[in-house]
């Protein structure tokens, strides 16, 4: 049973559930439970649950055949349509040792996840697992390579992160934790079906509250696909922003200078604007300049990440970098900033009610 040691091929294997929340994946979802299929794996010692958000573009139909074809599937509903109640959908039913989450839009490089899953908690004894998580599967247009390239930069992501990474050992579950012993559940709770996104981040982030271990590997990577246009990356980021606002407020102890960095930046852009206004109608006007230094140096990191890219990857992978990377800063602020004011203007209604 591929990485599995003798000594495991004689006795019972641990079970596994893995859980699958998706929303209209219909494109994706058939090729990747055929890779978590085709998983070299006791088909008895494993289950997928898919927890469907109500999709309408046949998903729910594509894992119902497949369901009847490979009864390790169950497709299970998810009213909330979140996917932090999807998540918790699968955490609540699932029967497994282990509970690994998969998206339904993503790709397994090998057929050995499920027994590296079960050898890294054994020799571990962890209570968590996290995993690499790189933009880089196989067919990937030249504007999702670029994507992909800005994303694992040092301006596109947290230098904390583990994500883009190939450490092995003990770490914070916060950037990357995937895979849970089922007692995580009755020492931390479950998932927060208040976040739409950062969900993972929050739950993970109580995993080390609680003083949980957390071992990564890179033999657990899981490969995901880049947004295909600037228009779904700034969707994408503008949800991470406001998920991290949403984070930070619920645990204010972990604001930082970094997930403020975004903001200030939405924030500097919009006083640049209007001092550059008040330039044109009104002449020399000093804070134009001083509020244009920042954004000088700005633009010199991202030009000279954009030569570096090139340099490495070509003009075709370098040329939408400049663009991405904005688009990236842009809506991570945008979101958190629209989090924050959609908060003020609920206290504000419910100051007006109990008024």
């Amino acid at each position: 049973m591929g990485n599995l040691t003798p000594q495991q091929r004689n006795i019972v294997l641990p079970s596994l559930t893995i859980v699958m929340p998706v929303r209209n994946e219909s494109r994706f979802i058939g090729k990747t439970l055929l890779q978590l299929i085709n998983q070299e794996y006791p088909a008895e010692r494993y289950e997928i649950i898919v927890a469907d958000g109500m999709s309408d573009d046949g998903t729910r139909e594509i894992v119902l055949v497949l369901a009847q074809q490979y009864p390790q599937i169950r497709l299970l509903d998810n009213p909330k349509r979140l996917s932090s109640a999807g998540r918790n959908v699968g955490f609540k039913n699932g029967l497994g040792d282990y509970f690994l989450v998969i998206d339904g839009h993503c790709y397994i490089p090998d057929n050995q996840l499920f027994s590296n899953v079960v050898n890294c908690f054994a020799k571990s004894g962890a209570d968590c697992l996290g995993r690499p998580q790189p933009l880089d599967p196989p067919g990937l247009t030249d504007f999702k390579k670029s994507v992909a390239l800005a994303r694992a930069s040092k301006l596109g992501h947290g230098g904390d992160s583990l994500i883009f990474g190939e450490y092995e050992g003990y770490a914070s579950p916060v950037s990357n934790g995937a895979a849970y012993a089922r007692q995580v559940f009755e020492k931390v709770g479950y998932v927060d079906e208040d976040f739409d996104a950062a969900e993972d981040v929050e739950f993970n982030y109580r995993v080390e509250q609680a003083g949980l271990a957390c071992y990564t590997s890179p033999t657990l990577t899981v490969r995901y696909y880049p947004r295909e246009n600037l228009r779904g990356l700034f969707r994408q980021m503008t949800r991470y922003g406001k998920g991290r606002r949403k984070f930070t407020r619920k645990h204010r102890e972990a604001l930082t200078l970094n997930q403020l960095v975004p903001a200030a930046f939405v924030t500097g852009l919009i006083g640049l604007i209007c001092s550059l206004a008040l330039y044109l109608f009104s002449g020399p006007y000093i804070p134009l300049l001083l509020t244009a230094v920042p954004y000088g140096l700005y633009l010199t990191l991202v030009m000279a990440e954009t030569v570096r890219i090139t340099l490495r990857c070509g003009v075709k992978h370098g040329m939408p970098i400049p663009a991405i990377l904005f688009v990236i800063h842009f809506a991570l602020g945008y979101g958190f900033l629209k989090e924050q004011c959609n908060r003020i203007f609920i206290t504000i209604q419910h100051t007006k009610k109990t008024i």
